[in-house]
């Protein structure tokens, strides 16, 4: 179940990448490749945007003609499985 406003997990190292970013997690000393559209998700993940908010911006940034509400609850949800927020 994804959070109402997700949080992005503390400890992480995040570096930006032409095509997204590069999270370390020292937590589980993992590293994980975020595409550009995960890495917006991520970066609205501070605990005061819920994720209908994440979806209209994630919608407004690729210039989709719906917002794509499913696909970001999917995305916060994956974020979440990995331990990347809360």
């Amino acid at each position: 179940m994804v959070q109402q406003l997700p949080k992005m997990a503390e400890g992480l190292d995040i570096t930006e990448t032409d095509d997204g970013l590069i999270v370390y997690q020292e937590s589980t000393d993992r590293v994980h490749h975020l595409n550009p559209t995960a890495a917006v998700v991520l970066g609205m993940c501070d605990g005061t945007h819920t994720v209908e908010e994440i979806a209209r911006v994630v919608g407004e940034t690729f210039a989709v003609g719906e917002v794509p509400q499913r696909e970001t609850e999917a995305c916060v949800e994956d974020l979440a499985r990995e331990q990347l927020v809360i």
